[in-house]
């Protein structure tokens, strides 16, 4: 469990990192503008259906790659799919296990008003039961009570953290003022922020779990007997909803007067996950928007691998029809692969030539490399030529002792006669 005091270190230390601070300013948001389908006039781009969304974008969340872009850059108000961002922030830095006490500073916050789970100050819930109701139920009184406690009891602090991680996380038109995504002049995104936000938070399992989730349960606590139950009401994800889409593993509802009805969903299929952001339409056209893009984009687009990596191509083409850029990152050289040099589908590695390794037509034979055969060869003939040696060794020997036989033969006949001659 991390401690208050750490918390306020991590947050203050996050501060004093950014170069740039993150200054508020009215969000020129111009709802009911009308954008065209800018990635239709691509040539031979696979054309996309219109959506009713006024701004939408679709992307590949492993290679980045954007498959389907109408006003995704165009400045929009959230809504409760801001709660993407304060979720992974508390699953960046705070334990599942922490024990979030509810204060009434908090529940007499304005941005905890609207959705909430009714606690009441004194009420304890563990971070992750925090996390569950904050996804499924969308919780704003939840929202906020996260905010103080990762934030060190500073609600702000918090926030600015949100801002400063959108900004790591590569998010240009993006501005937080509140955790829950209740309205307000300077609290904004765009389709593209809020993709980039989502790929980021779908590499955390703990993320994924919590988003999956059909039902959550909150059961009694220390002041109130009663067991909770939310329901899922993203109809992308709920198996009873008629709009449920198979491989769909989660994402996040918002809906305000202002901001109309926001959605974020992520869907796996054929072992490729994309990324689907819509914002700003009635309720029931923004879930057809989203049926629309994934249908487009599993149909019409597919993974080619390149060298180190991956890319997402329309199905028509191959990897031999877009422009390479290529930047150092350390020691490493990336390939960036562009469409008519201008959208991103991928990068890769850039692989440098194997060394060759020239080898000797006749290589000198070691004794590490001697087959057992030739050493057994060799031991023979070492053994029949230590033979030979001792057998003229005692042919040797056998043929000067005959020859010395021979001798004392001779010597002793002629001795014999000697004496035989004497006597006569």
């Amino acid at each position: 469990m991390k401690s208050r005091y750490g918390r306020i270190a991590g947050i203050l230390l996050s501060g004093l990192l950014v170069i740039a601070p993150i200054s508020a300013q009215a969000a020129q948001v111009q709802n009911g503008a009308v954008y065209e389908v800018t990635t239709n006039q691509l040539p031979e781009w696979p054309q996309a259906p219109e959506i009713a969304s006024e701004t939408g974008i679709l992307m590949d969340a492993d290679t980045g790659a954007i498959l389907y872009n109408k006003g995704m850059d165009e400045i929009r108000y959230p809504a409760s799919i801001t709660k993407i961002m304060t979720c992974l922030l508390a699953l960046e830095q705070a334990g599942l296990d922490d024990q979030v006490t509810f204060t009434q500073t908090v529940l007499s916050d304005p941005n905890a008003g609207g959705t909430n789970i009714g606690m009441q100050a004194g009420e304890i819930l563990t971070m992750r039961q925090c996390l569950d109701v904050l996804m499924v139920q969308s919780a704003n009184d939840v929202a906020t009570q996260i905010a103080e406690y990762v934030g060190g009891g500073s609600v702000q602090a918090f926030v600015d953290r949100m801002n400063e991680r959108a900004q790591e996380l590569g998010c240009t038109n993006t501005h937080f003022a509140n955790a829950s995504g209740m309205p307000d002049e300077n609290h904004y995104t765009t389709a593209h922020d809020m993709a980039l936000i989502f790929q980021e938070a779908i590499k955390n399992e703990t993320f994924l779990e919590i988003i999956k989730q059909q039902n959550v349960v909150i059961g009694p606590t220390n002041m109130n007997g009663e067991t909770r139950t939310y329901s899922c009401h993203h109809a992308l994800v709920a198996q009873s909803a008629p709009e449920y889409y198979e491989g769909c593993f989660g994402g996040k509802t918002g809906v305000t007067e202002v901001a109309k009805n926001t959605l974020v969903s992520g869907v796996t299929r054929n072992g490729m996950t994309l990324i689907a952001v819509t914002l700003r339409a009635e309720v029931q056209q923004i879930y057809q928007d989203q049926i629309k893009l994934f249908d487009y984009g599993f149909e019409n687009f597919s993974r080619a691998e390149v060298p180190g990596g991956v890319v997402t191509l329309p199905a028509n083409q191959t990897v031999e029809n877009f422009t390479i850029q290529e930047t150092e990152e350390g020691a490493e050289t990336i390939q960036k692969y562009y469409y008519h040099g201008e959208y991103y589908l991928g990068a890769g590695k850039k692989m440098e030539p194997e060394e060759t390794v020239l080898h000797p037509e006749e290589p000198v034979v070691t004794p590490e490399s001697t087959s057992d055969a030739e050493k057994q060869k060799r031991e023979q003939e070492i053994l029949e030529h230590q033979q030979s040696k001792i057998y003229k060794t005692v042919s040797y020997i056998l043929a000067g002792l005959i020859g010395f036989a021979v001798i004392t033969a001779a010597i002793s006949g002629i001795v014999k006669r000697k004496k035989t001659s004497r006597k006569r």
